[in-house]
């Protein structure tokens, strides 16, 4: 009777190590993920410890270190001197604004004078700058020197100007990188200031984007299988420290900002096939810039972890240029992001230009394209089709008239890089610090100087004040920060009494709290 158990227990021991060691058998699989960082990839270069300052100095990546475009009054001034129409006397008031410790806020009042000045820097007072960046002239954008980048082949040939994967491969095409990697805002180890916003706003709804694999035999090994990206309606869950939970349901709408792609799976890592276009959520932080990246050529490679809870990966092609200059340039408005930032979008649009290397342009025989990858990090979730299949990407109905006039202005940007005539900034914008500038020049010293030297669009409709329609809103809220006077507070009488803060609701398609100031 011993010797039977013990001949049992061998067997069965037997036939574990053998099960341990046979091939898994195929069955179909599905790993979903929801992407937690969505960024450019950009390599970073300089000092490991990213200590204050690193973004802006020499590196293995940028060997003239990064952009400082208006980063003080010197760089403003060497700016807004290249134009010859300037006397000195307004090259150096706007540098340096005589009265401005007379003012309420004299830091934002000089702020929005810089604005004003650099967006019109065009070969005539009149032309506004980032509707035409073409019509000023390069102030010069430093440009990554490193010959390592992440990407791929894109064109399947071996230049001398291509990239060098870390992992050795050559030919990769990235030239977005090559453009903007020296950018300070966009230069970092995760941490760049534009990829952290994106990334905040991307986790606090503005958008989401999920990841599905699927095959038939091993999720770590399989030479048919499908991946699928795209937007989902459902709004990023995070845990109780703050990072992207794990194991939500998301829905994958199979409308815009969708592609699917057969892929193959060699340890973990998901190369899918080069197809004509595709189509994801583009990088974003403000709801006019989101919607469909639309890369030309574009493919996807993702890294998957063994448990399934994490992946890593690349997706990429070529992205219209102009478009790209557009989604960074427009956000707000051009020189308020490029004061605040140190980027000069005029340096970026012509350093786009120039590495533009996809998508000829049958008309004029240039290239429209430029090869762009875009890093992903994601966590595992339950990725599901929505009831309705038809069901199309949500709009954000509070922000419509923002994006239709986003929309307007890049229509009207790409319509000026084309045809070389000056275009018109079309309304609803705050492009010029329209508004802005004026309310805050209220009380300095200097203000008709500025206001009669600093040229400036005008719209109809305009108050006295030359505030356009979309921006009188401002002076009517209590809180604005652009009215030219303060308006005056009600005078309370003995029989009100204060109101009680109530509880945040849900309307529609924001939190609001109707609280007492």
């Amino acid at each position: 009777m011993i010797l039977q158990k013990r001949l049992m227990v061998c067997a069965s021991a037997i036939g574990l190590i053998a099960g341990a060691t046979a091939p898994a058998s195929a069955a179909p699989w599905v790993r979903g993920y929801v992407v937690g960082q969505y960024e450019y990839a950009f390599r970073y270069g300089g000092r490991p410890d990213f200590a204050r300052g690193a973004e802006i100095e020499p590196g293995v990546d940028c060997k003239h270190g990064a952009s400082v475009h208006f980063a003080n009054d010197t760089q403003t001034k060497i700016a807004i001197a290249r134009q010859k129409y300037r006397s000195q006397k307004e090259i150096d008031w706007v540098a340096k604004p005589p009265g401005l410790d007379e003012v309420r806020a004299p830091v934002l009042t000089r702020f929005w004078l810089w604005v004003r000045a650099v967006s019109y820097r065009g070969y005539k007072r009149d032309i506004e700058t980032y509707v035409n960046p073409w019509a000023a002239e390069d102030p010069g954008q430093p440009q990554v020197t490193s010959r390592i980048g992440d990407g791929f082949n894109l064109d399947g040939k071996i230049k001398p100007t291509d990239f060098v994967s870390p992992d050795g491969e050559r030919g990769v095409d990235n030239n977005l990188y090559r453009a903007w990697g020296c950018d300070a805002p966009w230069r970092g180890n995760g941490n760049a200031t534009l990829a952290l916003r994106a990334n905040d706003k991307m986790q606090d709804g503005l958008y989401t984007m999920v990841v599905r694999v699927s095959g038939n035999k091993d999720p770590m090994n399989d030479d048919n299988a499908t991946l699928e990206i795209g937007y989902s309606p459902d709004k990023i869950v995070k845990d109780a420290r703050g990072s992207v939970a794990v194991d939500y349901s998301y829905r994958i709408l199979q409308s815009a900002q969708y592609t699917r792609l057969k892929a193959r799976i060699r340890n973990g890592v998901v190369e899918t096939e080069q197809v004509e276009h595709l189509h994801s959520p583009r990088i974003a932080w403000f709801y006019d810039q989101t919607g469909d990246a639309n890369f030309s050529k574009g493919k996807v490679r993702l890294n998957m972890s063994a448990d399934g809870l994490t992946a890593t990966g690349l997706l990429g092609g070529y992205r219209d240029w102009r478009e790209l200059y557009a989604e960074n340039t427009f956000a707000q408005n051009g020189g308020e992001q490029g004061v605040r930032e140190h980027e000069d979008h005029v340096a970026l649009y012509y350093a786009l230009r120039r590495n533009a290397d996809g998508m000829v342009n049958p008309r004029t025989g240039r290239n429209d394209g430029i090869s762009s990858v875009y890093r992903i990090k994601a966590a595992s979730a339950y990725v599901v089709d929505p009831e309705n299949l038809a069901m199309e990407v949500p709009k954000l109905v509070r922000d419509e008239e923002r994006m239709q006039s986003f929309q307007a202005i890049k229509a009207a940007t790409i319509k000026g890089a084309e045809n070389r005539v000056p275009q018109l900034v079309p309304p609803g914008t705050m492009e010029f610090g329209v508004g802005a500038t004026e309310g805050l020049m209220n009380g300095l010293p200097s203000a008709d100087f500025f206001m009669s030297t600093l040229y400036r669009q005008h719209y109809a409709n305009e108050d006295e004040d030359g505030y356009p329609p979309w921006m009188q809103e401002y002076k009517k809220h209590p809180e604005g920060g652009f009215q030219p006077k303060k308006p005056k507070k009600p005078a309370a009488t003995p029989a009100q009494e204060p109101k009680k803060p109530q509880n945040q609701v849900q309307n529609g398609d924001r939190v609001v709290a109707d609280a007492k100031r």
